[in-house]
């Protein structure tokens, strides 16, 4: 004789887990990852944008983006660094390196959300990630001004905070 139950406990078992972290609010469709992704965790960034000022032609200067330079957090606990590359390193030694894919706007002030393709390194938090979002910026837009013949190779290091999501697929 079968149990009543004993079915729907042994589908909860077997049945692959849906990921507890939900899509950020204002994410356009454009940005979402494809459907066979899901994410697999959230870290917090803050940290600088650099940008140095350039000569970009004859009596023209302008901001260029040099490289973000920033500490990791996951649940306010130190988790790793994002840095040139773009490149975030797990405090487990595991990498991931993006390319940029799609962009939205991230509001006046603010460096844009990025939606960017991955390629993980080593084994660890990143092994598997697949696409990053980043996120709820907060500043590190490229300055508006102070920048002119007189400040040719002056560095800005503009504060920013942002969420970065990082997919692997289902």
């Amino acid at each position: 004789m079968k149990r009543p139950g004993f079915a729907l406990l042994l589908l909860a078992t077997t049945m692959p887990a849906f990921s507890a972290v939900a899509l950020p609010a204002g994410l356009s469709e454009a940005m979402r990852p494809p459907a066979d992704e899901e994410p697999a965790f959230v870290l917090n960034a803050k940290g600088v944008q650099v940008y140095t000022c350039k000569e970009k032609g004859p009596y023209q200067y302008g901001w260029t983006f040099v490289a973000p330079e920033a500490a990791l957090s996951d649940n306010g606990k130190p988790a790793g660094r994002h840095f040139a590359g773009p490149t975030w390193e797990s405090s487990d030694g595991s990498s991931v390196k993006g390319a940029v894919k799609q962009k939205q706007d991230g509001g006046a002030g603010n460096v844009p959300w990025l939606m960017l393709s991955a390629t993980p390194s080593g084994q660890g938090r990143f092994a598997g990630v697949t696409t990053v979002l980043r996120v709820a910026t907060q500043g590190g837009a490229e300055p508006a001004g102070g920048c002119d013949e007189y400040g040719v190779n002056t560095e800005a290091r503009i504060p920013y905070t942002a969420d970065y999501y990082f997919f692997k697929k289902r």
